[in-house]
């Protein structure tokens, strides 16, 4: 893998949307390792952003979050799997060179890796013909990550088992919501913070309107990530402080933290207090899609 500047003349590009859990229930852990999961997933309007380029080299490394990912293996990153994954299925004998503009923190709990690989599969579906509803894609997805198959779609959807069972869901009110991002800059793999997690089942997430469900529920992983980084609370509780904050939470794993907001005006007067406070912490400011 490189790290590059600008885009290639003729590059498509797709952006990798940040992926939100408004809330994540940890119901049990299975024998296959995994744990049953109930979740809201939505998303934000930005994220990374992914190119299929012209010419070589296969991929292509860019943007501010970088370096965190140059020194893996390029054949095992989810990005590169996804693509041979699909090249594999149209039947093709080479792909576009693959260009990732990393604008999203690594490991914290908001797609990273996942809704890149999402993003390559709906770019190069098109290329290929493949629609990302096509059951051989959402196969693939599959056996890339149990969130790859929600981050596929990119839209608000329930989340169940081990959050691959997907439920569409009516999101009218979430829709368009501002959103407020934040980051300490801490680093959080997903395991260290199940393995954390105390095993108590602490009931079901309600059916029904997301909203409602999101803010009558929780985060299970939200304590164990607290405990191995206490600074995720301090973010958490400086966004649920602001005006106008409708809900605020981590996201999945961590160490991301986010708060929705009932206006643009409250969202980028909170986005300038924690600029403020902490002018060290990564923030995106967004709206739902």
């Amino acid at each position: 893998m490189t790290i590059a500047g600008e885009y290639r003349a003729g590059a498509s590009i797709e952006v990798a949307h940040a992926k939100i859990n408004l809330a994540l229930h940890v119901r049990r852990r299975r024998a296959d390792g995994y744990h049953d999961i109930e979740t809201i997933f939505a998303f934000a309007e930005h994220g990374d952003i992914v190119a299929a380029e012209p010419g070589q080299p296969r991929l292509t490394l860019a943007g501010p979050f970088a370096p965190a990912l140059a020194g893996e293996d390029p054949e095992d990153n989810l990005v590169m799997r996804a693509a041979d994954g699909l090249r594999a299925l149209a039947g093709m004998e080479t792909q576009p060179a693959i260009r990732l503009d990393k604008r999203l923190p690594v490991a914290a709990g908001i797609g990273g890796g996942s809704a890149d690989a999402a993003a390559v599969l709906r770019l190069l579906g098109r290329a290929y013909g493949i629609a990302p509803d096509d059951p051989r894609v959402i196969a693939l997805a599959a056996t890339l990550g149990a969130d790859v198959p929600a981050c596929v779609r990119s839209v608000t959807v329930r989340g169940d088992g081990r959050g691959d069972r997907l439920e569409s869901i009516a999101a009218d009110g979430l829709h368009g919501l501002p959103l407020l991002l934040v980051n300490p800059r801490v680093a959080l793999p997903t395991g260290p913070v199940f393995a954390a997690w105390d095993r108590i089942d602490r009931g079901p997430l309600a059916p029904g309107d997301p909203l409602a469900a999101a803010l009558a529920g929780r985060n299970d992983l939200e304590a164990p990530a607290t405990k191995l980084h206490p600074v995720i609370g301090e973010v958490v509780a400086l966004l649920a402080a602001q005006p106008g904050a409708i809900l605020a939470r981590m996201s999945g794993s961590g160490a991301t933290c986010f708060a929705l907001f009932g206006s643009e005006a409250d969202r980028d007067a909170a986005d300038h207090t924690v600029a403020a406070h902490r002018p060290d912490w990564w923030r995106l400011a967004s709206r739902l899609r």
